[in-house]
């Protein structure tokens, strides 16, 4: 009886080791299975955070392809004119930048005089004409209208005037006969910003007088697309420079939201030269990093170089430095005696919400 009782012991104690390892098996199982997934996951955490990372570079590109394309269309539309859009912003904040560029554009509209407007002060200019053609000067803003006679003079005329010259200005100078001679308009430049939070920091993509500069953190900027100025020799023989600006202005605050409606209308476009143009000089400079602006000078300036080191640059037309070679004086155009048709218009779109 006794040995029954032992081998039915012997069984039960058996049953319950094996389950207790096959319990332990279970465990040491799941221990080797997390510690594997475990494994897996810090080797893919990089890959899967790139490929995020990616993916909201890709939609934040987008975005920008859609605004660019509104913005064209609503520019070359009349004034009061334009669209509604609206855009997915998940992961990205649509934002104004102002100021960011400063353009300034001056030419004589005859070739019989050469004039020079020199800024003294915030409301004074001095005007000097080299045959003292000028006799009268306007000075024109969004806001408000000056003009005043002179009487010519072989030294330097000086022009004081009253008006807050915030936002664009434009200087034209006039002959005895109200004819312009001169023009010189100087214009700021605002655009958008789009920014994208990434694994390693903030991404940009500043769309800025038909340009596009991106930054990435921890890169350097780049710019996929430059402002638009145009050299073409005419059927004619004659050359034609032309400069299209393009300035938006933020109505407001965008706002944060998942879905962004905004409203892109038109403001009118501005043509302050349509006709043959003289001494023709112009400044740029961006305010986004400071390597943007020699870069869009050595973009413009790039077939000058060329030719000047190959020695060529005695029958050169094109874009050439106004006095130093970098640009940073100005650019101004060689045509080699050939007449010169100036084209400037700056395209005026307003973004709200």
């Amino acid at each position: 009886m006794s040995s029954i009782r032992r081998s039915k012991l012997d069984n039960n104690i058996t049953r319950d080791e094996r389950g207790v390892s096959e319990v332990l098996g279970v465990i040491m199982m799941l221990a080797m299975v997390v510690s594997i997934m475990g494994g897996v996951w810090v080797f893919l955490n990089p890959y899967l955070s790139d490929f995020e990372d990616n993916t909201n570079w890709n939609k934040a590109t987008g975005i920008a392809d859609r605004i660019e394309d509104r913005i064209d269309v609503v520019g070359d539309s009349p004034n009061g004119t334009g669209i509604r859009h609206k855009l997915s912003m998940q992961n990205s904040l649509l934002q104004g930048v102002s100021n960011v560029e400063l353009w300034t554009i001056s030419a004589d509209m005859v070739s019989t005089d050469q004039i020079s407007i020199r800024s003294i002060s915030d409301n004074s200019i001095g005007i000097s004409s080299i045959n003292e053609t000028a006799r009268k000067v306007s000075i024109t803003t969004s806001e408000s209208y000056f003009e005043e006679s002179f009487i010519a003079s072989q030294t330097e005329s000086i022009v004081t005037y009253g008006l807050i010259t915030s936002g664009w200005k434009m200087i034209t100078v006039y002959d005895s006969e109200d004819n312009p001679i001169h023009r010189s308009i100087t214009y700021p430049i605002s655009g958008l910003k789009i920014i994208t939070t990434l694994e390693s920091g903030e991404h940009e993509i500043n769309i800025a007088n038909s340009a596009r500069i991106e930054h990435f953190p921890n890169s350097p900027w780049e710019i996929s697309r430059y402002p638009n100025i145009q050299f073409d020799e005419l059927a004619s023989g004659e050359y034609r420079i032309s400069i299209l600006l393009t300035n938006i202005e933020v109505n407001g605050t965008l706002g944060i939201s998942s879905t962004l409606g905004i409203d892109i209308l038109s403001s009118g476009t501005l043509t302050p030269f349509s006709g043959l143009g003289y001494n023709l000089r112009f400044t740029m400079s961006n305010e986004i990093a400071a390597v943007i602006t020699p870069q869009y000078n050595e973009l413009w300036l790039s077939d000058y170089y060329l030719n000047r080191a190959s020695g060529t640059l005695d029958t050169f037309t094109g874009l050439v430095p106004y006095e130093r070679s970098s640009g940073f004086d100005g650019i101004t155009v060689e045509t080699q005696g050939i007449p010169l048709y100036l084209d400037v218009n700056i395209q005026q779109v307003v973004v709200q919400k």
